[in-house]
């Protein structure tokens, strides 16, 4: 066989995706963009570039992030690589699609505003351009997996936050109501959060207590066997 002759043929384009999650509170959120130029221009879709020479995928992905937030130090994960012939009515284009999990309250709000991005409830966001639905889809389910044996939701949550507030990020992921007494035993079993000396009074007149997740409890309890379950 002639491999030479077969690789000068080839040719493909590689792209990346971003999937780009939020909590406010009450729904689990994605951020969107219109698309900026033909096919489909002006549509929804997802923020995404094309790989650059002498660039990584994860370098490309966490530049295509920060374009569209600002940010760099946040939770981003390869999801998966789509590669259907026709995914791209132009060109054969490879996409490799990263998720990130972001504080909603952090990223840049002046550049969202340039981009053209809004946020949407996973629950109902509009149709979206070529195959990014399906990374979506994608993407939600593998949330959906991980949330409940690693604590990825935190990176969600604000630094302090109440127990009905994890409860309701959990409830959102999962899209499904949690026994409240319960889900306060398990998480609490776990030793993993840290009570502060400080309540949340904006909800109730009462006030809930405030936590703060760490981390490093969670690293060594995990190097000594520890098993994260929601």
């Amino acid at each position: 066989m002639d491999y030479t002759t077969n690789y000068a043929a080839a040719k493909h384009l590689v792209a990346v995706d971003c999937i780009v999650f939020g909590f406010d509170n009450e729904d689990l959120k994605i951020l969107l963009v219109r698309r900026p130029i033909e096919p489909q221009k002006g549509d929804w879709s997802l923020m995404g570039g094309f790989v650059q020479q002498g660039e990584s995928l994860d370098d490309a992905s966490k530049r295509v992030l920060y374009t569209l937030t600002g940010l760099t130090d946040v939770y981003l994960e390869q999801l998966y690589t789509f590669g259907d012939v026709h995914r791209d009515p132009v060109d054969r284009v490879i996409s490799v699609a990263y998720y990130a999990l972001i504080k909603i309250n952090d990223y840049d709000r002046e550049i969202v505003r340039r981009n053209g991005a809004q946020w949407f409830k996973v629950s109902n966001y509009p149709r979206l351009i070529f195959d990014h639905d399906q990374m979506v889809q994608t993407a939600i389910s593998k949330l959906r997996r991980k949330c409940r044996t690693q604590p990825i939701g935190f990176e969600l949550l604000p630094e302090k936050f109440t127990i009905p507030q994890l409860q309701s990020l959990y409830e959102a992921i999962l899209m499904q109501p949690l026994d409240k007494r319960n889900f306060r035993k398990k998480i609490l079993s776990m030793n993993l959060l840290d009570k502060l000396d400080e309540k949340d009074k904006e909800n109730s007149k009462k006030g809930a207590y405030l936590y703060r997740f760490n981390r490093e409890k969670y690293e060594t309890l995990t190097s000594n066997g520890f098993s994260f379950e929601i």
